[in-house]
This record gives structure tokens, C-alpha cells and sequence, in this order.
């Protein structure tokens, strides 16, 4: 059914097997441990640029909680109205909601397509009471030794069956292996309490990222609940699960740190410029801020000079090479006759008015 995810994975389970073995054996522990380690970080390397994404959308949708809010009470009372307007919102920042799925996708599909192809290396009916371990046709242990395991051969299969990490069968489960409890124990609780100590310090870093408003079902379920499952749940499976387990947990992990701090950064240095530009434009301290001339509005009345006011013209500008003549040297002259005239009709005036006054004569 999911033969598209199962052979992807047994195929580069392979090719690390091969690089690996030919450095300690085939049938060496340290190969399959390493192929299993490596697998885990070629598929996480894989869905890193979707993790970013993600980390980029969580940012943007956190700083727009405040207009998500505002939508939330502005379209209360029609559900429609409000998902119409929000996607719309989110639209125009440029945040795909199916895009954010894509990362946690992706690791479902390899740890469902990595347990069926470890777990496929053991087929028989010994483990058919526990979990996730039945077998629709179980075989015996010459039959399943003699199978091959997608892309493995029957001698990988072999391989793997007898491939041990510190004594423990990297195939063994710890609620079934039976004389070898303390042996697989030693391996197994140690990589269960680190898978469980990685995933509630993920969780933590990635909840803390998130407005506490949206998730108050999955904060107690990601701090708690997941690392009581890689604990409980890590009991059921191979040690070779476990080696995932902790191998995807401490990438996550680091990841979430580098991709965090790289956020920050980058959120840090865009409020640092937007301060700058702020600085640039603003007046310098003493400095009388510089209006913009007014412009009149389209369709209004101009302003019109008040009464009394004497209009003000531009003083003509001579040509080059004439006199400049000066308005008061020319009214002076003017004047000084005017005032003779007027002073020579006053006197003629002033003698015919006198009675018996000899009239003046002519010189």
C-alpha cells in the first residue's frame, strides 16, 4: 500500500549500509547503527527547507495575531464571513496553510516507511503479541532468514539479525527479548530517557514561539504526553526504532535552535534599519522642521489678499549699459516748480484784491 514510502527508504537505508560495510563489515553493528543515523539525517536534510518555511510562516502569523483578533470580533456572529476574511489575510501575507503541514508530513511517512522496514527484517510470529508487531503471514525463523526485505537481499537480512549494539540485537524489542531483558534494558532505557529528555525540550522551544491562545490542548500534550510516549512506546519497538527516536529528536533539536536564532537575527536587523530610516528622516535637534508649501485642493476658492494691503511689485531691472535713473532725483525739480507757481498766484491774487491798490506792472 505504501510501497511509494517503503522502498525510497530501504534504498537509502542501503546505500549508507554499503558505504558503511565496506568500512566495518556487513555484518558489523556500527554499520547498521550508522546507516540508521544517517538515513534519519539524509531525510530530515531533505525536509529542511520546508521546516524553514514553516518556522517563517509561524513568525508572520504571529505578528498578525493582533488583526486576527480584530477579525474575530469584528464577524463574531457570521463564522463564514470571518474564515472568508482571514484567508484572505493570510493570503496577502503570503502564508500557505497546507505548506506548514509539509515538514510534519514528511516525518510521518519516513517513521511509518523506517518501522516497516526494520521491522520487516524479523518476520516471524514471535513477536505477534505486542503492538504494531503482527505479521499478516508470519514465517519461521529459516524462512524470514531466507527472504529478502525490499531493496535488501536475503544476506542483508541476515546480516541484520545478527548485528548488535553493546550485546543488545539491534532487532530486539524490550517487552519481548526474553534472557537477553538485561542486556537489551542497558541499550534500550538509556535511548528511551534521551528521546524522551529531546522531545519535551522541542516541544518547549517550539511552543515558545507560539501564542499560548492557540494552543491550549497541545501544550500539556507536547510537553508531556510525547516524551511519556517515546518512554512507554519505546518498549515496544527495536532498538534500531530507538536509535531513531533519538537520532530525529536531536536533530529537531539543533535545527529548531540554528533556524530560531537565524529568525531572530534577521527580526532584530529589520527593526534595527526601520529605527535607522526613522533617525535619518527626522529633524536634527535645535533645527525648525521643514513644511511642505500648501497646495489647494482640487475645486477650492483661492486665497485672496486682505483689504488695505498695497500689492508689491518687482523692482524693474535696467538694461545693461543704461542710467539708472532714480525716482527721487526727478521728482525734486518738479516739485521746486510747482511751488514757485503757486507762490507767484498767490501774490497776484493778494495785490488785486486790495481796494486802491495800484495795479502791478509789467516789467
Amino acid at each position: 500500500m505504501l510501497d511509494f514510502v517503503y522502498y525510497p527508504v530501504s534504498a537509502i537505508l542501503w546505500v549508507w549500509h554499503y558505504l558503511f560495510a565496506a568500512a566495518f563489515g556487513p555484518a558489523s553493528g556500527l554499520a547498521w547503527v550508522l546507516s540508521v543515523i544517517f538515513l534519519v539525517l539524509t531525510l530530515r536534510a531533505v525536509l529542511f527547507v520546508p521546516f524553514l518555511k514553516q518556522a517563517r510562516t509561524q513568525a508572520i502569523v504571529k505578528k498578525l495575531q493582533p488583526e486576527v483578533s480584530r477579525l474575530k470580533q469584528k464577524y463574531k456572529n457570521d463564522r463564514a464571513l470571518q474564515a472568508k476574511e482571514m484567508q484572505k489575510l493570510y493570503k496577502a501575507n503570503g502564508i500557505n496553510s497546507f505548506a506548514t503541514l509539509i515538514p510534519m508530513i514528511g516525518q510521518v511517512f519516513v517513521f511509518i516507511g523506517l518501522f516497516h522496514v526494520l521491522r520487516s527484517f524479523d518476520r516471524t510470529a514471535g513477536l505477534s503479541h505486542l503492538p504494531f508487531q503482527a505479521t499478516p503471514t508470519p514465517m519461521t525463523p529459516e524462512q524470514n532468514a531466507a527472504t529478502p526485505n525490499y531493496v535488501f537481499s536475503a544476506t542483508d537480512v541476515q546480516s541484520f539479525l545478527h548485528a548488535k549494539l553493546f550485546g543488545a540485537p539491534l532487532s530486539a524489542i524490550l517487552g519481548g527479548s526474553g534472557d537477553l531483558l538485561a542486556t537489551v534494558a542497558a541499550v534500550a532505557i538509556p535511548l528511551m530517557l534521551i528521546a524522551a529528555v529531546a522531545t519535551h525540550f522541542t516541544a518547549r522551544a517550539s511552543l515558545n514561539r507560539q501564542e499560548a491562545s492557540q494552543i491550549p490542548l497541545m501544550r500539556p500534550l507536547s510537553l508531556w504526553a510525547f516524551p511519556a510516549f517515546a518512554l512507554i512506546g519505546g518498549a515496544l519497538v527495536p532498538v534500531a526504532i530507538l536509535l531513531y527516536f533519538v537520532t530525529n529528536n536531536a536533530w529537531t533539536l539543533a535545527q529548531q535552535h540554528f533556524v530560531y536564532h537565524r529568525l531572530d537575527a534577521e527580526a532584530a536587523a529589520e527593526v534595527a534599519r526601520v529605527a535607522a530610516a526613522r533617525a535619518e528622516s527626522a529633524p536634527k535637534p535645535g533645527a525648525k522642521p521643514q513644511r511642505a508649501p500648501s497646495t489647494p485642493k482640487p475645486g477650492a476658492k483661492p486665497v485672496r489678499a486682505q483689504s488695505g494691503a498695497k500689492p508689491v511689485h518687482a523692482q524693474s531691472v535696467p538694461k545693461p549699459g543704461t542710467e539708472v535713473v532714480h525716482a527721487e532725483s526727478v521728482s525734486k525739480p518738479d516739485r521746486t516748480r510747482s511751488t514757485s507757481k503757486s507762490r507767484a498766484k498767490s501774490a497776484h491774487a493778494s495785490s488785486a484784491s486790495k481796494p486802491g491798490g495800484k495795479p502791478a506792472r509789467r516789467r
